[in-house]
């Protein structure tokens, strides 16, 4: 099984930053892609940044140019630099690996139980 752990939720003011840390633990065999969603009170569960090992990356059209997605596939890490951050950027932050924890296994969604990030006007 793979768990994931995120970390670096925080209550910070419009304007400023905060970094997000996932790792994940556990059997992992094979990562195809890794990811950030975020669910804000009373609204569905959105994609905020998405990359793959080989480098592929997009982001929801609400983050770009103020989000950035990097990752360690070989740390099976993943982090999310959040800049320039306004209230509507408030939301409980989850972690998705796309990953197969051996190699009998077909790749399956693992998600953390997220991070609360909340941001002040």
């Amino acid at each position: 099984q793979v768990q994931i752990t995120e970390s670096g939720g925080d209550l910070v003011q419009a304007g400023g930053s905060l970094r997000l840390s996932c790792v994940a633990s556990g059997s992992v065999f094979r990562i195809y892609d890794m990811s950030w969603y975020r669910q804000a009170r009373r609204q569905e569960r959105e994609l905020v940044a998405t990359m793959t090992p080989s480098g592929t990356i997009n982001y929801a059209d609400s983050v770009k140019g103020r989000f950035t997605i990097s990752g360690d596939s070989a740390k099976n890490s993943v982090y999310l630099q959040m800049d320039r951050m306004k209230p509507d950027d408030t939301a409980v932050y989850y972690c998705n690996f796309y990953a197969s924890p051996d190699p009998r296994s077909g790749p399956d969604f693992w998600w953390g139980r997220g991070t609360q990030v909340t941001v002040s006007a």
